[in-house]
Formats: structure tokens, C-alpha cells, sequence
């Protein structure tokens, strides 16, 4: 028996029947996030925790053997963040689902396998609401979310994850559980340690309990569609609605993404024009001078047609548009998935420089974005079995990262650093804030066994 096998045996005989998979068709589901990072290699071990104290023990296992630990909770991440290291152990959170609701708190008690979906509905039996809403939010997992910092559509007006993160069990690098705040709603005793580790994708610490913060449930909102010739006019747009309004949801797609989405599933949307989809939930009183005050810089930006609906479920549909966008673009072949954000004056530039980039590579690039936060999704499309292809694809990726950082804006907003973007970190952070975040690494990690290579370049 080779000591990596005495090992992963150690580890079984720890954990109770089932915990640990080893077979290797097992291990191929937990090699690649939804990023399909290629560079990914394969687990001797995937421990699917029901418990924190399984969590601890695998994390516990690894420090004494020096073994990597990814930290896993959907698979729905974009960047690369959950890639499987080669001969490490994955630790997934996917068997821990439970949610408990106290209504009179206010407070979901929350596992970090639950689904966001699953959160929202539980939490809408009892009147409340769970704002973040990633695109993916039927299919990815609250411990993901924290992971990452994840968005969504209506985060323009309600906020990310961070926002509504009271409390966390994390599991840190020497298998310790330690809890960090709590549901009080004001709480500032000691360093905020509760918002370094949201957002800190598994590199400091695993998350196995989260206690989020609920609101009373949204008004229906009433949504406005507008369509534009270019993508920068509907861009200027959300420039001009943003300086005068605080509407619930901004979202735009350029014409190439109406175009897939349409191939994927026929809505009757205008293929020959960008869209954007706009939605204002505030009280009846003030929700006219809102809309109007919408459509009036979609029509000062030149906007082809505006349409305004009241009916739930019409606006539901156009926003079930937007949220295919990724679906569509999967099913036409390989991609390469970006998460770029600029201030919102500079959004214009951005998506214009997106569509540059695209031409000069010579590769399709589409593009969505929760515009009203600045923050854009470009997707590079291209052929995986054509090497020129895929060169030309990886430049246009760099490319994108470049002219974000030229702008002034961020490599990632939401779908977090993870493996893919973490070489063009240093020229987004420069030399003194990279170090800030080494030593914190360091720190709380002194092995750098947790995700290693996720963020930050791996230490030999």
C-alpha cells in the first residue's frame, strides 16, 4: 500500500459508510466547477460532509498529511474556484441542506448545500425574502454564494451576499470550529472577521453554517423593456436612468445574446436590437414618477421601442430571458466566461471595448450585464477543437481583463477570482495590496493546504 492510499484509507476508516468516495468515476463529478477548468486534476478523495464535524475531520486529516482541500458546494461556479487539485481531497457541502426560519429574528439558519431557490421559497412561506439572486440561483448553493460574494440581478437596489451575511461556523485550516457573529442585526466587538471570510473562495476557511438576514417580502414590480440599435446606447442608457433613479433590477443583453437566447428558446424578442429589462418595485405612490423618469432616459439614449408592463407575469417572462443567457451560450459550444465591472458612468466604454476586442481576436463575443452595477458578463464563444480557436479565444479573455483594469474597474464582480482570473490579479491589486492579501493567506493558512492555487498562486 502506497502511503497516499494508507492515507485516503485513514480517512475512510474516520468518517462514517458513505461520507467518502474514492472510486474514480465517483471522483469525475468532483473534478470541474460549471467553468470546466481543463487544468483540473483528480481528487484521491471526496469527503460529501453531513456534518460540520465531517468537515473537521477531513480538514484535520489533510493538515496532518499536507494535503490540498477544495472546498466544494453546486459546481455552478464560473471561474474556476471549485478546479479539483491533483491528488487532493475535495470537501463537499452538498448533503448539508438544513434551513431554519425565525420569522420574529428575521433570520435564515442556513446550511451551506442549500439551494438559493431553496432558501427564497422557504423563506416566502413565512412573508420573507432572501434578495441575492445569481442568474444560477435554482441550481447554486448558499455556501457558494458566500464563497464568491455572489449578486444577481437585483443586487443594484438590494445588495450581494455580504449584505445579508450576519453569522458563520468556519472550519478553519487546522480543523478548529469557530463561530463568527450572530443574528444581531448591529455588531462591531473585535476585527470583522465575518466579512473577511465572505468572498475569501475557501482559501482561509470552510463555511458549514450561515446565518443570513431576511426582509419583508418585494411588491410585485412592474417592468419596463426597452430595445436599442447598439449595445453602448442602451449602456447610456443605464448611465442616465442611474443619476435620477433606484430601480430594483437593470439588466442588459447585447444583440448576439437576444439572438441565442432566441435559438434556445423562442420568445419573440427583437433580434435585430440590444435589450434592456428594467423593473421598479417601489410603492404604489412613487412607482409612476419612477417609470417615467426610466423610460425618458431610454428614450434621451435613442432607444428604438420601450415597453412597459404591470402584469407579474409578463415581466417575469423577459426576466427568464435574461437569466437563459448562459444556457443559450452553453448549448452553442465551448466558452470562455467573463465577470468584469467598471463604474457605471464607464460602462458605456467597457461594453464598447468588449465588442472591439471580440472583432480584433476574430472571436464571437456576447455580452450580458447586470448593468445598473457596472458589472458585465462577456462571453468569449469558441471552437475547443480548433487550436487557433482557442488561442485566439484566451486572448480575447485577457484582453477583457486588461481593459477592465484600464478603465478602472475589477476583474471580477461576483463569480469571484478562482483559477482563471488569478494571473491578471496582481496588475488589478499591485505589489502592496497582493502582499496584504498573502499574509492574511498565510496567517490563516499556514500550509496553504486550502484551495490552493485559487486566488492566489499556490506556495510550493
Amino acid at each position: 500500500m502506497t502511503d497516499r492510499s494508507a492515507a485516503v484509507a485513514e480517512l475512510v476508516a474516520a468518517l462514517p459508510e458513505g461520507v467518502v468516495a474514492t472510486a474514480p468515476a465517483q471522483l469525475e463529478k468532483y473534478r470541474m466547477d460549471w467553468a470546466k477548468d481543463t487544468s483540473a486534476g483528480m481528487p484521491c478523495a471526496a469527503v460529501r460532509a453531513e456534518r460540520a464535524e465531517h468537515v473537521q475531520e477531513a480538514v484535520r486529516w489533510a493538515a496532518r498529511h499536507g494535503m490540498p482541500v477544495v472546498p466544494r458546494g453546486a459546481g455552478s461556479g464560473l471561474s474556476g474556484g471549485a478546479s479539483a487539485v491533483e491528488g487532493g481531497v475535495v470537501v463537499s457541502l452538498e448533503r448539508m441542506t438544513a434551513i431554519e426560519i425565525d420569522p420574529a429574528a428575521r433570520c435564515a439558519v442556513v446550511e451551506p448545500g442549500a439551494f438559493n431557490a431553496t432558501v427564497k421559497k422557504t423563506a416566502a412561506e413565512h412573508g420573507l425574502w432572501y434578495p441575492p439572486d445569481p442568474s444560477s440561483f435554482e441550481i447554486c448553493s448558499i455556501g457558494g454564494n458566500v464563497a464568491t460574494n455572489a449578486g444577481g440581478l437585483c443586487c443594484v437596489k438590494y445588495g450581494v451576499t455580504t449584505d445579508y451575511v450576519l453569522g458563520l461556523d468556519v472550519v478553519l485550516a487546522d480543523g478548529r470550529l469557530v463561530t463568527l457573529g450572530g443574528k444581531r442585526i448591529k455588531d462591531v466587538a473585535g476585527l470583522s472577521l465575518l466579512k473577511l471570510f465572505v468572498g475569501s473562495e475557501g482559501t482561509l476557511g470552510i463555511v458549514t453554517r450561515v446565518i443570513l438576514r431576511l426582509v419583508p417580502a418585494q411588491l410585485t414590480p412592474s417592468t419596463l423593456v426597452a430595445t436599442f440599435d447598439s449595445v453602448r446606447a442602451a449602456a447610456d442608457a443605464v448611465v442616465g436612468m442611474c443619476r435620477v433613479t433606484r430601480a430594483s433590477m437593470i439588466e442588459l443583453m447585447d444583440k448576439p445574446t437576444v439572438n441565442q437566447v432566441e435559438d434556445f428558446a423562442p420568445m419573440g424578442l427583437d433580434r435585430d436590437r440590444a435589450l434592456l429589462i428594467v423593473q421598479s418595485d417601489a410603492p404604489e405612490g412613487a412607482r409612476a414618477g419612477e417609470m417615467e423618469l426610466i423610460e425618458a432616459a431610454c428614450e434621451q439614449a435613442g432607444a428604438a421601442e420601450v415597453f412597459v408592463t404591470h402584469e407579474a407575469d409578463e415581466g417575469a417572462a423577459f426576466v427568464r430571458a435574461r437569466r437563459l443567457a448562459f444556457p443559450a451560450a452553453e448549448a452553442k459550444g465551448a466558452l470562455l466566461l467573463e465577470d468584469v465591472g467598471v463604474e457605471v458612468p464607464l460602462l458605456p466604454d467597457l461594453v464598447a471595448r468588449v465588442e472591439e476586442i471580440g472583432v480584433e481576436r476574430g472571436v464571437e463575443v456576447v455580452c450580458v450585464a447586470h448593468a445598473g452595477d457596472g458589472n458585465t458578463h462577456p462571453i468569449v464563444m469558441y471552437d475547443a477543437a480548433d487550436p487557433d480557436s482557442v488561442i485566439r479565444a484566451e486572448a480575447a479573455f485577457q484582453n477583457i481583463l486588461t481593459a477592465a483594469i484600464e478603465l478602472g474597474g475589477t476583474i471580477t464582480g461576483e463569480h469571484g477570482v478562482g483559477r482563471l482570473k488569478r494571473d491578471a490579479l496582481p496588475a488589478m491589486l499591485g505589489p502592496d495590496v497582493m502582499e496584504l492579501n498573502q499574509r492574511v493567506k498565510d496567517a490563516l493558512d499556514p500550509q496553504g493546504i486550502l484551495n490552493p492555487g485559487a486566488v492566489l498562486d499556490a506556495r510550493s
